[in-house]
């Protein structure tokens, strides 16, 4: 009996284990493609995403108009991503800024690359 509850604490430990390894490979990673020109864009997309479920890493590259996210696919989808950040003002990828959102940007977020001139 004593075998029995061993090897049944070893199988628990072994699976719990198991599930922190698969949720540390649950991180994606996607490139967004954005409308953005500026360090207060980049601020106001970072502060945007950080209220997103599952967003781990944002990375922003204001020149290439890029925005690099690492997120939980189980927590939140692409689809998400983008939206949170057209909610923001700004473009992401095929979708387009929220035109409210974009209206109360400041000037210098307007005038570049961005839809809605």
């Amino acid at each position: 009996m004593k075998t029995l509850k061993i090897t049944f604490i070893l199988l628990m430990v072994f699976a719990g284990l198991n599930t922190f390894a698969q949720s540390k490979k649950g991180t994606e990673t996607v490139t967004i493609k954005s409308s953005m020109v500026c360090d207060m864009c980049k601020k106001t997309i970072t502060h945007a995403l950080a209220f997103e479920k599952g967003v781990k890493k944002v990375a922003i590259n204001v020149e290439k108009q890029e925005v690099k996210i690492s997120f939980n696919p189980e927590k939140t989808t692409i689809a998400e991503i983008k939206n949170a950040i057209a909610k923001s003002g700004y473009d992401a990828d095929d979708i387009p800024a929220e035109m409210k959102a974009y209206n109360q940007l400041e000037d210098c977020c307007k005038k570049t690359n961005a839809i809605h001139k």
